[in-house]
């Protein structure tokens, strides 16, 4: 298989084998008009199978997001074909309109328009709360 190196872009390495897909949809990158290659199941060294998302432009992308989702993916920033800047996450303080509180009596259930924010409360267990309500997340990274 061949896939072309990057000239000007974004590579999403080390993610954890199988979440590839679930960033592809969180950060809603069907709706670049670039090109995006999703590289499943690669071998690794370090984690033995591991994804790759190669995106060929330099877009903004949410942080906050993607460490949520898999905080061991390092971000490496491609300019003129060569690694300009690279980024190692981790777990971000917040989260903003990525989980949804599913407690009845919050509320963000009665207010439609109100974003959903959780706080990370519980770094070494990966635990997020809500802000209004303090309700444990239902969805773990």
């Amino acid at each position: 298989m061949v896939i072309n190196s990057i000239t000007n872009g974004i590579v999403l390495d080390h993610i954890q084998a199988g979440k590839s897909m679930e960033l592809y949809n969180i950060l809603n990158l069907g709706e670049l008009e670039c090109s995006v290659a999703i590289i499943k199941n690669a071998n690794s060294r370090k984690m033995g199978k591991k994804d790759i998302i190669k995106i060929d432009e330099v877009i903004d992308l949410n942080l906050d997001v993607i460490g949520y989702v898999d905080p061991g993916i390092t971000v490496n920033i491609i300019i003129d074909g060569a690694r300009h800047k690279s980024t190692n996450l981790a777990l971000p303080d917040k989260v903003t309109g990525v989980i949804l509180c599913k407690n009845p009596r919050c509320i963000t259930t009665t207010e439609q328009e109100l974003t959903h924010v959780f706080r990370l409360t519980d770094r070494e267990n990966g635990v997020y709360r809500c802000m209004y309500c303090e309700s444990k997340a239902n969805v773990t990274p």
